[in-house]
């Protein structure tokens, strides 16, 4: 685990909304992990991407859903079961912690509840899928995609604990390990949670695109500007930051559809991750 500041994980990782829709991909092995897979029309590999899920995993429709999105915007989007079948289950979605607009209203023994339920449920997960066990298994999958034919560049796109590792994945790759492990060409992290700063930032030499929201549990202000100034000294380094306002932790992932502000700032996010890639994944083919 990285050294500095930690910022932890807490129920807001656990909440969100379960979206309608029946995903269009398929379900595939690729380098022995179960993947499903968003092809874009025509089939083309030349700009693929990875995503790194939430606690909820490559199953989770939401996820799927998200990645068909990408498909349709001409990438070859790949969601690998990181967690080796043991996501946490969708149930947690509602009876931890509701929206925004739902946690206004909660009591102070309803908030006591939530609090006690968190390291119980997040706890033993996070040491099952601590860095050690999860990185080495995403540099893998990286260089797996990486050896497909027709493959040329790769983008990780992250949320939650996912995000995290879409950061480290932007690192580039791990030079000091034989064959250079891991790391892709550009990456999306949406409310990243058990980021270290500045340890995740410091090395970051892709182009990476951050979205936060203001009201994420996760990340609160002062981090948030310790982030932004961190990655404003990076002067060589293309990268963005976008704040969305009001919006909670698991908000591009997981918003509630119901309030026309919250599904605005959830399309917004995905349109952030989109645009990034079409700009910065340009395959050299093209």
């Amino acid at each position: 685990m990285s050294e500095g500041e930690k910022i932890g994980m807490s129920s807001c990782c656990l909440s969100g909304s379960l979206h309608e829709g029946t995903p269009t991909g398929r379900v595939d092995n690729i380098g022995g992990l179960d993947t499903y897979i968003a092809e874009p029309r025509g089939g083309s590999k030349t700009k693929s991407i990875i995503f790194i899920s939430d606690i909820f995993g490559w199953s989770f429709p939401n996820t799927r859903l998200l990645a068909d999105q990408y498909a349709l915007a001409g990438f070859y989007t790949y969601v690998p079961d990181f967690h080796e079948g043991d996501s946490l289950p969708i149930s947690f979605l509602q009876n931890i912690e509701p929206p925004l607009k739902k946690q206004e209203q909660l009591t102070v023994a309803e908030k006591a509840t939530n609090a006690a339920v968190v390291p119980a449920t997040l706890g033993p997960w996070l040491v099952k899928h601590r860095e050690a066990v999860t990185k080495p298994l995403i540099d893998g999958f990286v260089n797996t995609v990486r050896m497909i034919p027709g493959t040329d560049r790769i983008g990780a796109v992250g949320f939650c604990w996912g995000g995290r590792y879409a950061i480290l994945q932007a690192h580039g790759p791990d030079l000091a390990t034989p064959g250079a492990i891991g790391g892709v060409d550009v990456a999306f992290a949406a409310h990243p949670s058990l980021v270290a700063v500045p340890d995740d930032f410091d090395l970051v030499s892709r182009p990476l695109s951050l979205a936060f929201g203001t009201k994420d549990s996760l990340l609160d202000e002062a981090t948030r500007g310790k982030i932004i100034d961190l990655m404003a000294s990076k002067k060589d380094l293309v990268h963005e930051i976008r704040l969305y306002e009001d919006q909670v932790h698991g908000f591009a992932l997981r918003s509630d559809w119901s309030s026309e502000k919250d599904k605005k700032a959830m399309d917004d996010a995905t349109r952030q991750g989109i645009e990034w890639m079409e700009k910065y994944l340009r395959s050299g083919k093209e």
